[in-house]
């Protein structure tokens, strides 16, 4: 997927940004929301989410209905003064198998450790990450966008800006 053209206020909310909001569907259709750590993959043109395999819900609502949604909107320890709220709308996938070390996990560890540092702490203890180990088999989810829209200063009565997938090319 080639990268969406995005503002560099945008791009600093998803790289910045602690959790977001990720919204799937459930099996009778009722939209399911879980706060999330997301990995913005800009140069492949994605998000890495990860999920517990003791956790796996995401994953099979995913399994069933692609649809996505990330919502970019608690500010909250960014650091960043005064930024948009961001909604991400695209398609995920979820294999079918569970992964304890790749890059990509080390990539999303090195994004979380420093967010929380008692992760860390737990994760380089063996004795916690053998008790554990269920936590550390993971579910990689992929998110690829379709659009994103962003709000000004997060004011959600405005007109929101917009670009799409499909104006890349």
């Amino acid at each position: 997927m080639t990268p969406l053209d995005l503002p560099t206020h945008v791009e600093a909310v998803l790289r910045e940004f602690r959790t977001c909001e990720l919204a799937t569907f459930a099996k009778d259709g009722t939209p399911v929301t879980w706060p999330v750590s997301a990995l913005h993959q800009q140069a492949r043109g994605r998000f890495l989410i990860t999920t517990s395999i003791g956790l796996p819900e995401k994953a099979f609502n995913i399994r069933r209905d692609p649809r996505v949604s990330l919502l970019f909107s608690d500010p909250i320890a960014a650091g960043l003064a005064d930024p948009p709220a961001v909604l991400v709308q695209g398609d995920a996938e979820a294999p079918d198998e569970f992964v304890t070390d790749t890059e990509e996990f080390e990539e999303m560890a090195r994004l979380l450790f420093p967010r929380q540092p008692a992760a860390e702490k737990y994760s380089t203890n063996w004795l916690m990450r053998k008790v554990f180990d269920w936590y550390y088999m993971r579910l990689a989810i992929r998110v690829t966008p379709r659009r994103i829209l962003w709000w000004d200063r997060g004011d959600f009565t405005a007109s929101p800006h917009e670009r799409r997938a499909s104006d890349v090319g």
